[in-house]
């Protein structure tokens, strides 16, 4: 079999060549989609997804026009790590959306609806209503704001930063480490961004009915708060609601260098 594949590798220098980078880019887009955003979805099956790759793969092997690998270079260690940058573009690009879903979750509890949970198939875990909603404003914003295109671009730039049979895993060199840092820095800045609006509205009308429990102590304002704080930060989110797309789009913008 050895003298097979050698042989194979002298009558086709070019495409042995094409094929070695080929399986490389493969694990790189499989470890892309498995945490990019979009692509990470299970609502999109595992079938469709390994297509997506295979096609891409064929698309940017023919783009970057890869070089013959070094003699004596390890290829099932340039494999793992191929796979394993892939994974890192994918988690760089979900951090941003995860920042969105953390104002969702302070709307959420501050609304009082800390009770109501829902299935994420994503995730295979209870989410709360409000984050996954902004999930999927977020998500939705990031597919038209040009994210797609953007986590592509990235995948491509990927191997100038990183050659494909490179062993050399020197993380510093590989993102710009000031906007990681500020992409989990700003998760809870972002989230706060986003929810201010509700907290302002629900923290004054904690207010009134703290007012209304001293004048009136007969009124159970406590079950009264349980009533109001839903419907206030509903009609709050109906009102901001154009503001915070532009926002969220401004937001997912500001980090479309982070590569």
């Amino acid at each position: 079999m050895d003298e097979f594949l050698k042989q194979f590798a002298q009558l086709f220098p070019e495409l042995n060549n094409g094929l070695g980078a080929g399986i490389m880019v493969f694990l790189r887009f499989v470890g892309l989609f498995r945490l990019a955003p979009v692509f990470s979805k299970s609502e999109i099956p595992s079938l469709v997804r390994i297509s997506l790759a295979v096609v891409f793969t064929v698309i940017v092997v023919g783009i970057i026009k890869p070089a013959p690998p070094e003699p004596n270079t390890p290829i099932f260690l340039c494999m793992i790590l191929n796979f394993l940058f892939g994974l890192l573009i994918g988690y760089v690009a979900n951090c941003v959306l995860a920042a969105i879903s953390a104002g969702g979750d302070m709307i959420n509890t501050q609304m009082g609806m800390s009770s109501a949970m829902v299935m994420d198939p994503s995730t295979k875990g209870q989410v709360s209503i409000m984050s996954n909603y902004f999930s999927i404003l977020a998500l939705l914003i990031f597919i038209y704001s040009g994210g797609v295109y953007w986590l592509i671009n990235a995948f491509i730039k990927s191997f100038t930063l990183y050659p494909m049979y490179s062993v050399n895993f020197h993380f510093e060199n590989l993102v710009n480490i000031q906007y990681l840092s500020d992409i989990t820095a700003n998760i809870l800045f972002m989230g706060l961004h986003i929810a201010g609006p509700v907290l302002l509205a629900t923290l004054g009308q904690d207010i009134i009915l703290g007012i209304i429990s001293k004048t009136a102590p007969q009124i159970n304002v406590f079950s009264l708060s349980f009533l109001f704080k839903p419907v206030m930060g509903a009609f709050i989110l109906i009102v901001i609601l154009p503001m915070l797309i532009n926002i969220i789009t401004d937001y997912l913008v500001s980090f479309a260098n982070i590569f």
